[in-house]
C-alpha cells in the first residue's frame, strides 16, 4: 500500500468514528426526545459502518481498525458539548494516551 492509500483509509476511518459517535449521541438523546432522533442515529451509525468498510480497501485491518478508538474522543467531546457532561483529568490523560496510540499505529506501516 502506498501512503496516499493509507491517508485515504485513515480519513475514512475518522469519518466513520465521527458518524458512529454522533449516531450514538442521537440514540442517547432520542431515547427521551423522540423516534426521529433514534432513526437519525441509526442512519449515522450505518454511514459510519459503510465508510469503515470502504476504508479497509485502502489499508491493513491491523492499522485502520484500531484508529476507530478515536471515536471515544469524539464521544467524550459530544458528551461535554451536547449533554453537559464533565471531563475529568483522568479522561484528559486517557485522550492523550489514545492520541499517542493512534499516531503510533497509523505510522506503524512506515517501517515495513
Amino acid at each position: 500500500m502506498n501512503s496516499n492509500s493509507l491517508i485515504k483509509g485513515i480519513g475514512l476511518v475518522v469519518v466513520s468514528a465521527l458518524c458512529t459517535s454522533f449516531g450514538q449521541l442521537f440514540w442517547k438523546i432520542g431515547v427521551d426526545k423522540g423516534l426521529w432522533l433514534l432513526i437519525l442515529g441509526f442512519i449515522l451509525y450505518g454511514c459510519g459502518a459503510l465508510s469503515l468498510i470502504v476504508a479497509f480497501k485502502f489499508g491493513k485491518l491491523s492499522i485502520l481498525h484500531p484508529i476507530m478508538c478515536i471515536g471515544y474522543i469524539f464521544a467524550l467531546i459530544n458528551g461535554y458539548f451536547f449533554l453537559g457532561e464533565v471531563i475529568s483529568v483522568k479522561q484528559l490523560i486517557g485522550i492523550g494516551i489514545i492520541i499517542l496510540g493512534v499516531i503510533f499505529i497509523a505510522r506503524g506501516e512506515d517501517n515495513e
